[in-house]
């Protein structure tokens, strides 16, 4: 009864200040409402609810199986960044935000889901410190800033390390900085530029571990359905190249699950070791296992809603 109540009350504190204060329409914001509460519907229908973190986002994700795959859904206005979701086309990136939502959502109250609960939550994993501030910056741009910012907050484990990981030298990133025009956001709002910077120079600053891919076989045992699967590159520019959820099958097989690019959609690709042969530019892999809301973090943002 007493997690009941408290989930109740973190719920309203992530919706309230997004309910009154949403600056771009519903209709800019939220796409697939239809999917959504059939997503609804079958979860109270097979009590998805009662299942572990990850076990919930792996049938989310295979609830999505044959969505289309679709660039830049998340650049939705030229100026207001806010949270923002679109079921009717995800990225490898928005497949697995979305998945890690809509469970998330499911563990924070028992019923009557909206899409605007999916969005808050949505806010509390894709921002800085769980918040939206309206600007460009103060979203996650980079996996390997995503993991470190939730890892700091409590609500994922990095595994890396513990699974053998290894340091990534001589990495840099510049990408967003350079072809700024790319974005729309940067486009017109090019002040934004050396802030970008700032957050690339940053977090190429920091130790990032990856498992290299000739040792992805021998740890796989250890990778349960729902973690979060970060493929690293060669380099030396970026760190990481696609993302995806696991995915273990009924035989025990460990599965890489993700929005394809070339397959034009969400689909369960084969055995994670055997994905990162198919292509050269692939190194290895980061594991980050999702966790249940913190108490840190609930208190946290409990304060910021009374205050």
């Amino acid at each position: 009864m007493r997690l009941f109540t408290a989930s109740s009350v973190l719920l309203l504190a992530f919706l309230e200040p997004l309910r009154a204060g949403q600056p771009l329409p519903f209709s800019t914001v939220f796409r697939g409402e239809s999917t959504f509460y059939m997503l609804v519907a079958k979860a109270k229908q097979e009590n998805w609810r009662s299942r572990p973190l990850g076990e919930r986002m792996a049938l989310v994700g295979k609830a999505l199986l044959g969505t289309p795959y679709r660039s830049y859904t998340l650049e939705i206005d030229d100026h207001i960044e806010a949270p923002s979701a679109n079921l009717l086309g995800v990225d490898c990136w928005t497949f697995f935000e979305i998945a890690l939502g809509f469970s998330r959502m499911l563990e924070l109250q028992p019923a009557d889901y909206t899409p605007q609960d999916l969005l808050a939550v949505i806010e509390l994993d894709r921002y800085r410190g769980g918040h939206c501030n309206g600007l460009y910056t103060s979203r996650l741009h980079f996996l390997e800033d995503w993991i470190y910012d939730n890892e700091r907050r409590g609500l994922v484990k990095n595994l890396t390390v513990s699974l053998g990981g290894v340091p990534m030298r001589g990495r840099y990133l510049n990408e967003m900085s350079r072809y700024w025009r790319s974005s729309r956001y940067l486009r017109n709002n090019p002040s934004l530029v050396p802030a970008i910077r700032n957050m690339e120079e940053r977090v190429a600053s920091r130790t990032v571990y990856h498992i290299p891919r000739d040792r992805v076989a021998s740890i796989e045992p250890k990778i349960r359905s729902g973690d979060i699967i970060c493929i690293t590159g060669h380099g030396p520019e970026g760190f990481t190249e696609h993302v995806g959820l696991a995915y273990r099958d009924g035989v025990g097989v460990l599965h890489f699950m993700h929005a394809s690019k070339d397959e034009h959609r969400v689909i369960i690709d084969v055995a994670l070791h055997q994905y990162l042969y198919r292509y050269q530019k692939f190194a290895g892999i980061m594991v980050v296992r999702p966790l249940d809301i913190s108490p840190s973090e609930e208190s946290h943002l409990a304060a910021t809603d009374n205050g």
